[in-house]
């Protein structure tokens, strides 16, 4: 069993979430949207006379079918959710019961895992190494399945790396399971698939690769709106699609009418949205590669192939256990703020840093003053 629990570090979690200070390097997201950005968008033009009432447990019928367009799957195969969070916690419940196994590829976002534990699953860790540039290791993956095996769960662009997994790598993994735990799905988080950079071609979803594969993704990170509190999932199998309908009947009734209408303009409009915004993340991402070659003597970094983060970590050979401890200390004297690699259940000496939410003029003095902090810690 997975001794998560304990080693999870939960205050120190929220009370970052709650500083905003002026160099936001935490945050996932690329900048968020507005809602004047928003309501420009074609199709709100009658957004008044919306009228408030519950929606459907399923989803908007018109946002199903802007997910399902832009995933390549039938509309009927998603079901909206309040963030791909919750669709998490709806998979884990209904696809694993007390006594089943999970396994879980890390480091993740963490309510991955906190939601298997949470259904009492025995969570088989399989954790993917820096020095290997957290390519999926399917080695491990298949010493870990066993006939009792129901969810492989991976994110492809990971979080916190940003490192995507190929299709023939998924295909390989789905090989896998077919051979050593034939009644498992394979859960793929794609919040950070559209998320790409300048000129790159966004990678296609596998929701249709398969029917054995569950995808989730939301509105939240490549589109910069996540206080619509929209996601997703796209279900193949109608059964289990209809026990998650149930599920989420009875936690939360239905999304919000106004957040599934607005989530739907911003979904048909996805590419005016997402080109600049890519290519805001391509010239980032440019930055913050110049700042790692000039600082390649004290840290080191996985590149990511797509997303607003990747995985940065403080050399061992400069950087000893009690300058490690320093660095996070001295943090706050210059208003930086970062993702630990603990949240993720990765060692504190590796962060994740979010090189999109800051506005470009940011970026640069955010990463200056990221300097200085490793300048302090080794005083």
């Amino acid at each position: 069993m997975s001794q998560w629990r304990g080693r999870f570090p939960y205050n120190e979690i929220i009370s970052l979430l709650d500083v905003n200070r002026p160099f936001n390097l935490a945050e996932s997201t690329s900048q968020d949207l507005t809602v004047g950005e928003l309501l420009a968008l074609p199709g709100l033009e009658d957004i008044r006379d919306l009228k408030l009432g519950y929606g459907r447990s399923a989803g908007l019928p018109a946002l199903r079918q802007a997910i399902a367009d832009g995933c390549d799957v039938p509309a009927e195969w998603v079901l909206t959710t309040q963030g791909t969070a919750l669709g998490l916690f709806l998979l884990a419940f209904e696809t694993c019961r007390a006594g089943d196994e999970a396994v879980l590829v890390t480091p993740c976002f963490p309510p991955s895992r906190d939601s298997l534990l949470g259904a009492g699953v025995t969570v088989r860790e399989v954790k993917l190494s820096f020095e290997n540039s957290y390519r999926l290791d399917l080695e491990r993956i298949e010493a870990c399945l066993t006939p009792k095996t129901r969810l492989v769960s991976i994110a492809s662009p990971q979080n916190p790396s940003g490192v995507r997994a190929s299709r023939f790598e998924i295909e390989a993994l789905l090989a896998l399971i077919e051979r050593s735990s034939p009644d498992a799905l394979l859960f793929v988080d794609e919040t950070y698939r559209e998320a790409s950079y300048g000129d790159d071609p966004t990678v296609q979803s596998v929701a249709g690769l398969d029917p054995r594969i569950v995808t989730g993704a939301s509105v939240s990170k490549a589109l910069g709106a996540p206080g619509l509190r929209t996601g997703w999932l796209t279900v193949p199998d109608a059964g289990l699609r209809a026990r998650l309908t149930v599920a989420k009947l009875n936690t939360v009734i239905s999304g919000s009418v106004l957040d599934e209408t607005l989530a739907t303009a911003l979904l048909r409009n996805r590419a005016r949205v997402l080109e600049p915004r890519q290519r805001l993340l391509g010239d980032a991402l440019a930055t913050l590669s110049s700042w790692c070659q000039a600082e390649r003597g004290r840290i080191e970094w996985v590149k990511p192939d797509a997303g607003a983060l990747c995985c940065l970590r403080l050399r061992a050979e400069v950087f000893d256990d009690a300058a490690v401890s320093r660095f996070w200390a001295l943090l706050p004297d210059h208003d930086l703020q970062l993702a630990s690699g603990q949240w993720f259940g990765e060692a504190q000496r590796v962060f994740r840093l979010g090189f999109g939410y800051l506005p470009p003029a940011k970026l640069q003095p955010a990463l200056a003053a990221l300097s200085s902090s490793l300048d302090a810690a080794l005083r």
